[in-house]
């Protein structure tokens, strides 16, 4: 499972990933941070369609393991995160630094770009914008209907009909 709604421990990731024949180990944090765009975030709340963000997820860490030869683990949260907490996780290991970090940032670069979890930011002032992490787009749009756009681009990519 790659989805989860508890809190992310790295050690978890890091033990799923090394071994006595790898000796390069990367790995990425994703954090909230208390600001975006001059405004005071109190909290994120991310959501998914989690059938296919998962499926999505798994697809991302078996291309970056054949690609490379490496060993990945990556855990994203759902649910309410204040500051500090850690939204995703990504472990990569290989026999040397070079591959892992190549991995690692694959990895966290295509989950952003395909996977279809959104957020939404809840400000100081009482406003929140939702998120679009996978269309990287930032808007007051409704969830559901950016469900459907990324659901369309996945179901269309996977009956090998991506126009990108």
């Amino acid at each position: 499972m790659h989805l989860t709604s508890e809190s992310i421990e790295l050690s978890e990731l890091l033990r799923r990933v090394q071994s006595s024949t790898r000796g390069g180990v990367a790995s990425f944090l994703g954090t909230v941070r208390n600001h975006q765009s001059g405004r005071t975030v109190e909290r994120l709340e991310y959501s998914a369609y989690a059938p296919m963000a998962e499926a999505e997820c798994a697809r991302i860490v078996a291309e970056a393991e054949s690609r490379w030869d490496c060993s990945v683990a990556l855990s994203h949260r759902l649910g309410t995160l204040t500051v500090g907490e850690i939204a995703v996780a990504i472990a990569a290991a290989a026999d040397h630094r070079d591959t892992a970090f190549a991995a690692c940032r694959y990895v966290i670069e295509e989950v952003k770009r395909r996977v279809p979890i959104w957020k939404r930011e809840v400000y100081a002032d009482g406003s929140e914008e939702w998120v679009s992490g996978s269309a990287g787009s930032r808007g007051s749009g409704d969830v559901r209907e950016a469900e459907q756009g990324v659901t369309g681009e996945l179901v269309s990519r996977a009956a090998g009909k991506n126009e990108s």
